[in-house]
């Protein structure tokens, strides 16, 4: 059975995820700022769920048409096979988004979908009220330019949640943007990886998974697993599947250091929770003082913005001190994320490149340095 499905990302890493999806056998049909949409089968909910790096969101598309006006909007929804995806039980809450289109009341099309979806309901199992005491299917409708999409959100917790930083831990990176910034800078064997503001660990840990192939999703459930119209054996298909390509041999070392140590216990702590433990490796240190220790290494880090640890002044202060420093750090390459446009300019190194990224609503530069030239 070929379904369709949308996987939303952060801006700017939608052709990395296009990549993603297309290696676990997909294939893209539409790519728009932060979110693909392609095909697959019934078997693949469970393998992109627990496989995809750099997606947020998984979702399955229960249908997709033109809405000039709420008439339009309600008969479309309506016309939807509701009842294939929804049982009788369930809650079925709407959310969602509308984008340069002349429905622009996201709260006005949250009724009227809700309303089409509990009419197709309501009629199809013959109740004048659906009691939705049971499981929850969460409805996303995405309106672009008179377009609308609805879904079924597969995912329920944010696919960035791989599970093994603790939730009380408020991390200035999304887990998602570590991965990328780490796959960027083309991690690869008896090459350091090393982040001297490590934070929680999230880029040395997500660096590590990736070096040792686990999959990112592999140790968490999702909303999708109680869902009857998937197959119930691809789910533990899949994490089977994942967790034979598991590599054990990994020489590889990704290495974080800050200079608060209840950060560094956090991240140690995660490491272990997310199985890499003997390849992610933390301790306290001045990002000032690091050195490369004869070894051949790649500097990825996310250091302070200015906004929670440090005002902004002391930020720039702290650009120029590192730009000082890192110039002793030999040939090592360096991939820095920071959203100060001055940065080179206080680093006193230009560029060799600059992506652009967001990490959430945050604009971002990942400022890319291959080569020792100032």
């Amino acid at each position: 059975m070929t379904l369709t499905y949308t996987a939303t990302c952060l801006f700017g890493l939608e052709s990395m995820l296009g990549e993603e999806i297309d290696a676990l056998g997909c294939r893209r049909i539409e790519t728009i700022d932060g979110r693909v949409t392609f095909t697959g089968n019934e078997y693949a909910a469970a393998k992109l769920n627990i496989g995809l790096r750099f997606a947020e969101r998984l979702y399955l598309n229960a249908g997709s048409f033109e809405a000039n006006s709420f008439d339009e909007l309600f008969e479309n929804v309506r016309s939807v096979s509701w009842e294939d995806f929804i049982p009788r039980d369930a809650r079925y809450p709407v959310s969602g988004h509308s984008i340069k289109s002349s429905l622009f009341s996201v709260p006005d099309c949250q009724r009227i979908i809700k309303k089409a979806v509990s009419v197709r309901l309501g009629k199809a199992y013959s109740l004048a009220t659906l009691p939705e005491t049971g499981e929850t299917y969460k409805i996303e409708f995405f309106i672009f330019k008179d377009r609308a999409s609805v879904m079924i959100d597969l995912s329920g917790s944010p696919l960035h949640k791989r599970g093994y930083r603790p939730e009380r831990v408020t991390a200035p990176l999304r887990e998602t943007l570590a991965a990328a910034i780490v796959k960027l800078s083309r991690p690869r064997e008896n090459v350091i990886l090393r982040d001297p503001f490590c934070g929680s660990g999230t880029i040395a840990i997500e660096g590590a998974m990736m070096m040792k192939n686990i999959a990112p999703g592999i140790k968490r459930e999702f909303a999708a697993e109680k869902f009857p119209f998937f197959p119930a054996r691809s789910w533990h298909d899949a994490r089977e599947n994942a967790k034979a390509v598991v590599k054990q041999n990994v020489i590889f070392e990704a290495i974080g250091s800050d200079i608060d140590s209840d950060c560094v216990r956090i991240a140690t702590e995660s490491a272990y929770r997310a199985g890499v433990s003997d390849c992610a490796n933390f301790f306290t240190e001045d990002a000032l003082k690091i050195t490369t220790g004869g070894k051949r290494g790649t500097i990825v880090t996310n250091p302070p913005y200015g906004e929670r640890l440090m005002t902004p002044e002391e930020a720039e202060k702290l650009y120029v001190d590192i730009g000082v420093h890192f110039k002793t750090l030999d040939n090592w390459q360096m991939y820095v994320l920071t959203p100060n446009e001055n940065f080179p300019k206080l680093f006193r190194r230009r560029a060799d490149k600059i992506r652009r990224l967001y990490n959430g609503m945050i604009p971002c530069y990942l400022y890319q340095y291959f080569k020792k030239t100032y």
